[in-house]
């Protein structure tokens, strides 16, 4: 208990400013990686990682200060350079994509126009299935991660397309059957199964279980579900719980383009908003 006490106070013996900007640093870095990794299985490896790390520092400081235990210092910096060996190999595909990411070019309206392109593709999918009556539920993630239910599912990451889609629930397909969902302007799963809604939810009224399902998944969550009927072709959009029939296109469209452009990040609008003016500035000059 002593040692303990002995080394808060030689830390609080450092200037408090530096400590503060130490500690906020940290903390950045700490939440930008778990908020990266936000739904993924590489969030609660990040977590247990950290924890051993954080752990051993603190008991290592106390231990080998206190009865001089250098070979267990050795050790403990060469299991060190093994968790960042196991850890790259471990984060592999999370940090190739925040490299992708770092250097995506244009990033100010990436943002912006991928997701209104991903709108697009999605009204067109939709659209199409609809015409066809095949059978589709399509979960769009947005600030709630959805990992649970990701894991259910089989694993696509790949860029949201109309095609995409419309294979995917092409009737005998191996991945047809149950959701997709979709994280910005990736399809990220497919095949995943959500949880159905009781149907005493259902104030009477007939519904399939993808509409049950639909209702199931935006009840927990603030996902948008659209549902197209494969006995009807009739598009259904749920959110909060709640479903909403017949959509038609224009509908469709309208409440997805509000939906996107609520997920851009600030630093998009700002730049779209700019971009606007401009544009607006040389017309009128």
């Amino acid at each position: 208990m002593e040692t303990l006490i002995d080394y808060f106070s030689r830390v609080a013996g450092y200037d408090w400013w530096v400590v503060g900007i130490e500690l906020f640093l940290i903390g950045l870095v700490v939440y930008w990686a778990v908020d990266f990794l936000e739904g993924t299985r590489g969030e609660r490896l990040f977590r247990g990682v950290i924890f051993i790390l954080i752990a051993g520092v603190l008991i290592l400081n106390l231990v080998v200060e206190r009865f001089g235990f250098e070979r267990l210092e050795y050790l403990y910096k060469g299991f060190l350079i093994a968790v960042l060996i196991i850890a790259v190999a471990a984060f592999q595909p999370e940090i190739r994509r925040a490299l992708i990411r770092i250097g995506q070019p244009r990033f100010l309206a990436s943002s912006s126009q991928q997701l209104a392109r991903t709108a697009e593709e999605i009204i067109t999918a939709v659209t199409e299935l609809s015409a066809a009556r095949t059978g589709a539920i399509i979960v769009i993630e947005k600030w709630v991660a959805l990992g649970e239910f990701i894991e259910t599912g089989v694993r696509i990451d790949a860029r949201v397309t109309a095609e995409l889609l419309r294979t995917i629930f092409q009737p005998g397909t191996a991945l047809h059957d149950m959701a997709v969902i979709i994280r910005g302007d990736r399809v990220v799963a497919a095949r995943v199964q959500l949880p159905l809604a009781e149907a005493a939810s259902l104030e009477g009224v007939e519904l399939g279980s993808r509409h049950r399902a639909a209702i199931g998944i935006t009840a927990g969550s603030d996902a948008t579900c659209l549902v197209v009927s494969e006995e009807t072709g009739i598009i259904s959009i749920a959110q909060n719980g709640k479903l909403t029939r017949n959509i038609a296109e224009s509908q469709l469209r309208k409440h997805l383009t509000g939906m996107m452009d609520e997920m851009v990040p600030a630093l998009g609008k700002f730049w779209r908003f700019s971009k606007k003016n401009s544009d607006r500035n040389k017309r009128e000059a």
